[in-house]
């Protein structure tokens, strides 16, 4: 079972990112955090009742053109290591190797327009 959780987008200026959407929409900031692997940075915002959020990528010397700024759309599903079987038996390979942290592990897939899709699994 694959369950939308949340929505990434790439974006020119993460604080100008992070001021619009917690000041202008009212979403609350609830996370922060640099990754060295990719020289960026993301932060995580919520809107009140939902469990559904907004990642806002930020990717050092990245250019971003307007209308390019989706990153990658995630899906949780209950057993990555079974989902990733799954589709392989239906063809799909994923473009990175599973990864993991304390809360969860996680990879990705490619839609058919290369869309990046996010499968995690929480630990």
């Amino acid at each position: 079972m694959f369950k939308l959780r949340y929505t990434a987008i790439q974006v020119r200026d993460l604080e100008k990112s992070i001021n619009f959407y917690t000041h202008i929409l009212g979403m609350r900031l609830t996370n922060r955090i640099k990754i060295p692997e990719t020289k960026g940075e993301f932060a995580t915002v919520k809107s009140a009742d939902s469990d559904h959020y907004l990642e806002i990528n930020w990717y050092e010397g990245q250019e971003v053109r307007s209308g390019d700024m989706l990153d990658h759309i995630a899906f949780e599903v209950d057993d990555l290591n079974s989902t990733v079987d799954e589709l392989s038996c239906k063809g799909m390979k994923t473009v990175t190797e599973i990864r993991e942290s304390q809360n969860s592990k996680w990879t990705y897939i490619k839609d058919s327009d290369g869309i990046w899709i996010e499968l995690f699994q929480k630990q």
